[in-house]
């Protein structure tokens, strides 16, 4: 068995119930392959708030906020306009990082005070908007051999949502793990895991 498969195979082993969840809480991760499937992933999750008049945050990297941002329009969203309106926030992930990474590792304070003005912006005001939000940083800190730091930031995630309503749904790169541990380390941060399929199950 390739690596890819077994991944998935660990995955699967990892869900319970598979079903998406009734509530909109909650801190799903994905471990993807391609990039097509992802952002149709991610398109479809933000739709699902979108079409209930919610509004959205991405903070990804250039090629995936294109991505979505493309998929977006295939599901009939008026992109151009929720951005004009501030319902839906494109963010680049490494410029966003760069405000709250310091020496190699994300400050609390920072993070707190950059996320909450970009949740901030996005809801206007509405503070009881469960948005839905995707986040790509700690899949660029992982790339990057800066593993503490990605860990640190799922950390300071679950530490925000504590004070902030949002779904929030992180993705990594599957071809980025070797090790049994380092895909339980990241799933323990994790209310919920998405399968190959798009399945969202509570973590096992």
């Amino acid at each position: 068995m390739d690596e890819p498969a077994r991944l998935v195979g660990l995955l699967r082993s990892r869900m319970t119930n598979p079903a998406v969840p009734s509530s909109d809480s909650l801190h799903a991760v994905r471990f993807y392959q391609d990039t097509d499937s992802l952002c149709r992933m991610i398109a479809t999750f933000l739709h699902q708030g979108i079409a209930d008049g919610l509004p959205a945050l991405v903070v990804a990297t250039e090629m995936h906020r294109i991505g979505v941002a493309t998929e977006l329009t295939k599901l009939g969203v008026d992109v151009p306009e929720l951005r004009r309106e501030g319902s839906l926030l494109l963010l680049d992930a490494r410029e966003t990082l760069s405000l709250f990474m310091v020496d190699g590792k994300p400050q609390s304070g920072r993070f707190n005070y950059c996320m909450g003005e970009a949740l901030n912006r996005a809801c206007h005001g509405r503070r009881r908007a469960t948005m839905r939000v995707f986040g790509e940083m700690v899949d660029v800190l992982w790339k990057e051999g800066l593993h503490d730091a990605a860990i640190r930031l799922e950390v300071l995630w679950n530490q925000l949502a504590a004070t902030r309503t949002f779904s929030l749904l992180c993705a990594y790169s599957m071809g980025n793990f070797y090790k049994d541990a380092a895909l339980d380390d990241i799933c323990s941060h994790h209310t919920h895991v998405v399968s190959a399929d798009g399945e969202i199950a509570p973590r096992g």
